[in-house]
């Protein structure tokens, strides 16, 4: 992660990704679900970040639900389980997750450095202050706000200009806003820990 600090070794990001899967079925299947269990199995997780739990299908990686938090307001023991039941019950984009789908579905989470805004307010300095493969993008314009974790843009293959365009389509406002001097433009960067399948080994996603 940033400056090279690695907060969670490959073994606390399978606890985290197999809690979150913990969740996510637990949520769909027991009709007297508690959360406090689940944030017990994580006491030792006391350090704060942000962190997002992402849903894909399987084998197509389509996205099936994406939700979390860019402020560590709570330890993370508690924040990755609401991030957890949010992915799979509360994106506005899908239904909820159901129980048969668990078989088909993939958990991945993603543990966000602190955002940092980027230095400078012309167009050329923040195209500067983007490293596509390294930061993610958060934009705040007003009331409105968007997020993209690394991995988007990336996949997406996009250069920082175009990354910079689709993080303000998240957030609802004009393409362009980052350049006005008005939004205020955020980086941040993200260990990402993740299924190979359903169940599967959990392996710590490495972006080039």
């Amino acid at each position: 992660m940033e400056g090279g600090s690695r907060p969670y070794s490959l073994e606390e990001g399978r606890e985290l990704v197999w809690t979150a899967r913990h969740v996510i079925e637990a949520l769909t299947t027991l009709p007297d679900f508690n959360k406090k269990i689940a944030e017990e199995r994580l006491a030792h997780f006391k350090g704060r970040h942000g962190v997002f739990v992402t849903i894909e299908h399987y084998p197509t990686k389509a996205l099936r639900g994406c939700i979390g938090f860019t402020e560590p307001i709570a330890p993370m023991s508690s924040m990755l389980v609401e991030a957890a039941i949010a992915a799979a019950s509360e994106d506005p984009r899908f239904v909820p997750v159901s129980h048969r789908e668990l078989e088909h579905i993939t958990i991945e989470v993603s543990v966000l450095t602190e955002p940092a805004p980027i230095a400078g307010g012309t167009e050329a300095s923040i195209l500067r202050g983007v490293k596509v493969g390294r930061d993610g993008l958060m934009v705040r314009y007003g009331y409105s706000t968007g997020l993209l974790l690394p991995i988007v843009a990336v996949e997406e293959k996009w250069n920082a200009r175009q990354f910079l365009d689709n993080v303000c389509i998240k957030a609802g406002i004009h393409e362009h806003a980052w350049k006005t001097g008005q939004a205020k433009i955020y980086r941040f960067t993200t260990q990402v820990f993740t299924e190979r399948e359903p169940r599967g080994v959990v392996e710590e996603v490495i972006l080039k």
